[in-house]
């Protein structure tokens, strides 16, 4: 069902253009099927075009919310989990390829999880979500973050929202403060991205928020840590970029958005220890870098940026060595049997980000990266051009994710938008989804209604309690020259 809500303008025309002119904005083991003749190539293009002016940065006050695209026979058919942004923890949706939610949560989180059966002792249905929040001191005039990075507790919920496991009193400083990443292990235990707010030497601001990695085991006890700026030194600055990393006036200096242990792969078991199944891999957005660390050690072993060079104005060809890479999420690498397996995945955002400030094309857009690590070779990407729109048609420039499926096409989450898609490997989009949850945030730089997403996770129909209905129906887009809302009365 295409259904129609009102949103508010991100910025009138003229505007767009200023931004643009200034260089200010960029313009994991699953079942599928594959193309019925009722969806051609061009109606997806002319859905394409819907959703690029939703996308572009004048977009409309009205579009369609919910599936505006779905061609069941080359979709893989999946789940899809998703969690909404408020001024509390938000609220999360279990939704089928036609878009009907199937189940919710009355919690979110940073982002909110479905668990693999593999890792909950067969119990489908699971996920971990934020659980509460910190709420600020009488009096602190210090600008209060989003709940998401305040959280006091994180905790496990069974398909019907009951408590199982929840840590954070038992936390450095009494809450977990976890963001952006969290993981359960195959040993039980789970793997959390989370904040150190405290003084660092050699840095302007008094305190710095510091990004910290712990596991934790069921009884809530740390048996691992690892602290960002215990190694400073390893993330590939230059002298010049770490002084003015140490001058920042911005407290979360790294924003580490991305934390994931690297499971088995082809380049450990051809004898790259670097690739340890159990390393692991972070992503800082503000400082365009990608590390692997030695869980062993602590040490980095493996890193990508945060120097590159200059992006190519013509249309690339493939493989090329990595190029200007800006604000990236949702490092990992490709799991084992599906297409690609054992490359690096990620969001090329193209969002200001770098010290200093990486330079980005005009006509802004992002992209999804397909590298082969050990070569460091773009040998796959993904742009609106390749759905036959301008660059700019496809952005996000902060949150958003991308997943590879098993039947090669790519699950892509348009993070600022609330937009999902999955595309083919030759760009082709044979579904799309628009979040109709809005909600009001200070995620634009000011208090304002969107339908913002920052991580969206296609989940398999047996990771899911069993007789859970869902609907597999092809959804054809209109004529975008054509379509209309009817005028009132008639």
């Amino acid at each position: 069902m295409i259904r129609f809500r009102p949103r508010r303008l991100s910025c009138d025309g003229s505007a767009a253009l200023s931004l643009i002119e200034r260089g200010r904005v960029s313009n994991r083991s699953l079942r599928f099927i594959g193309c019925s003749s009722h969806v051609t190539r061009l109606q997806s293009v002319l859905l394409c075009g819907l959703a690029g002016a939703v996308l572009a940065f004048a977009y409309p006050r009205i579009f369609p919310t919910g599936v505006t695209l779905y061609d069941p026979a080359r979709a893989y058919n999946t789940f899809v989990f998703f969690g909404t942004q408020d001024d509390g923890l938000g609220q999360s949706y279990l939704i089928d390829m036609n878009g009907n939610e199937v189940h919710q949560w009355p919690q979110g989180g940073s982002p909110p999880l479905l668990l693999n059966p593999a890792v909950t002792g067969g119990k489908t249905g699971h996920v971990l979500v934020q659980l509460s929040t910190i709420d600020p001191a009488p009096g602190d005039a210090t600008p209060v973050r989003p709940a998401i990075f305040r959280n006091k507790t994180i905790g496990e919920l069974d398909w019907d929202g009951h408590v199982v496991w929840q840590w954070g009193s038992e936390a450095p400083g009494g809450a977990a403060r976890q963001h952006h990443d969290l993981h359960r292990l195959p040993n039980g235990n789970t793997l959390l991205l989370s904040n150190m707010i405290h003084p660092i030497p050699g840095f302007t601001l008094p305190k710095i928020t510091d990004d910290a990695i712990y596991e934790v085991n069921a009884r809530g006890e740390i048996v691992w840590r690892w602290l960002a700026s215990e190694h400073l030194q390893e993330f590939g600055f230059t002298p010049e970029e770490l002084k003015l990393v140490r001058q920042t006036k911005d407290p979360d200096y790294l924003h580490m958005n991305d934390m994931t242990p690297l499971g088995p792969n082809q380049w450990f078991t051809q004898g790259d220890q670097r690739f340890d199944p159990e390393n692991i891999m972070v992503g800082s957005r503000n400082a365009n870098f990608i590390l692997i660390i030695e869980k062993k050690t602590g040490h980095v072993v493996w890193r990508l940026g945060p120097d590159y060079p200059a992006r190519s104005a013509s249309r690339q060809k493939f493989p090329q060595p990595v190029d200007q890479i800006v604000g990236q999420h949702d490092p990992h690498l490709i799991a084992p049997g599906l297409p690609g397996e054992g490359n690096l995945l990620l969001f090329d955002n193209q969002g200001e980000a770098g010290y200093p400030p990486a330079a980005m094309q005009t006509i802004g857009g992002s992209r999804i990266l397909e590298i082969d690590p050990v070569n460091k070779q773009i040998v796959w990407a993904y742009t609106g051009l390749d759905s036959d729109r301008a660059a700019w048609t496809f952005h996000s420039s902060f949150i958003s994710n991308a997943e590879r499926l098993p039947n090669g096409n790519t699950f892509i989450d348009e993070g600022m938008n609330g937009r999902f898609f999955q595309v083919t490997p030759a760009g082709e989009i044979v579904w799309e989804y628009i979040n109709p949850h809005f909600t009001h945030t200070n995620l634009g730089g000011g208090r304002s209604l969107t339908n913002a997403v920052y991580r969206a996770q296609p989940v398999p129909y047996n990771w899911i309690p069993e007789g859970t209905p869902h609907s597999e129906t092809a959804v054809v887009p209109p004529d975008i020259e054509k379509f209309r809302i009817p005028t009132q009365g008639k």
